[in-house]
């Protein structure tokens, strides 16, 4: 049974002068999922994460937690936490101090805070660390620090922003791991916002894909990944090819995806433009006669089996069945 609380966005808006960042967003996050805003810079995901957080004024519309609107109430009163991208930790606090510090400014006294906060330190695999000071941790460490500490007030939603953005690739894999082993331990909803669609591909319950401030498409990560709505959509979450029908099926467009695409001696003429080498698959990039850009992923065995260069002619093809027509 799923723990945690229904999150709604009702006609949310939010403009900054004549600039609209958040166009009438209605969506309903289902109660401890893991969810990720996904969208390119600029599309207003960012800034639909910082209302819910309280860290944004609403211009029109509300935010409805656990069936109240806590779109007036003050960040530390709406049962959310986030953690920012930068961690912002205080340099002077100890790694516990920095943990306990919501609790202090509670009010609580300095045996329970310290005791809550090594809990959320064991949880995170940092007590041994403890009564260090953020300057000695590396990024990792420095961001477990800034969980626990987002935590620590038993939040019913958990905002991230983009918050692994600073570290580096290898670190950024392992942490993802454990970011959603920690959401399905708590059992609380995690909304995490990304411009990375393998961070969200890998993380996410949901995906709530954004663009110029509406959502363009939500579902399971699945879903979104195999069934875009959109050529924006099919594009951005990569791996689709954007095919023109012709008039005699009725025009429009559909994506067949790069993994369906094969060379052979049949299909459509195209020039090879580039050539890349990912390990077990090469991506083969090829433009035919109209103009059309189209992606090939090969298992690698089989492009080393006839390999080709840019410059090359080959011909293209595809199962008919593959190819999923966009809706709009």
């Amino acid at each position: 049974m799923r723990t945690g609380y229904d999150l709604e966005l009702v006609h949310l808006t939010k403009r900054y002068g004549d600039t609209v960042a958040v166009r009438d967003l209605n969506h309903v996050f289902a109660r401890g999922s893991y969810v990720c805003l996904l969208g390119p810079s600029g599309c207003g995901k960012s800034s639909t994460l910082r209302m819910i957080a309280g860290h944004e004024d609403v211009s029109e519309g509300s935010i409805v937690l656990d069936g109240q609107d806590v779109s007036e109430l003050p960040p530390a009163q709406r049962g959310t936490a986030m953690m920012f991208q930068s961690y912002a930790l205080f340099p002077h606090l100890s790694v516990r101090d920095n943990v306990a510090f919501s609790l202090r400014m509670k009010g609580v006294d300095k045996p329970t805070r310290h005791a809550r906060a090594n809990e959320l330190l064991e949880l995170v695999d940092m007590t041994h660390l403890a009564d260090r000071l953020p300057a000695q941790l590396s990024g990792g460490q420095q961001q477990r620090v800034a969980l626990a500490r987002a935590l620590v007030t038993e939040p019913k939603v958990l905002l991230l922003d983009e918050p692994l953005s600073a570290l580096d690739p290898f670190l950024r894999i392992r942490m993802r791991t454990e970011l959603k082993k920690l959401q399905r331990e708590l059992g609380i909803t995690f909304i995490h916002v990304t411009h990375g669609q393998d961070e969200a591909l890998a993380l996410a319950d949901e995906i709530v894909v954004m663009n110029d401030a509406v959502i363009e498409q939500a579902g399971a990560a699945r879903d979104v990944w195999a069934r875009p709505r959109t050529e924006f959509v099919a594009r951005f979450i990569g791996g689709h090819n954007v095919i023109a029908l012709p008039v005699s099926e009725g025009g429009g467009k559909a994506t067949v995806r790069a993994d369906a695409v094969t060379l052979g001696p049949d299909g459509v003429p195209a020039t090879v433009t580039a050539v890349e080498y990912q390990g077990a698959s090469v991506a083969v990039t090829a433009t035919t006669s109209d103009g059309e850009e189209l992606l090939a992923l090969l298992p690698e065995e089989q492009f080393y089996h006839a390999p080709k260069s840019p410059g090359e002619a080959v011909r293209l093809s595809w199962d008919q069945g593959r190819l999923h027509r966009l809706q709009a």
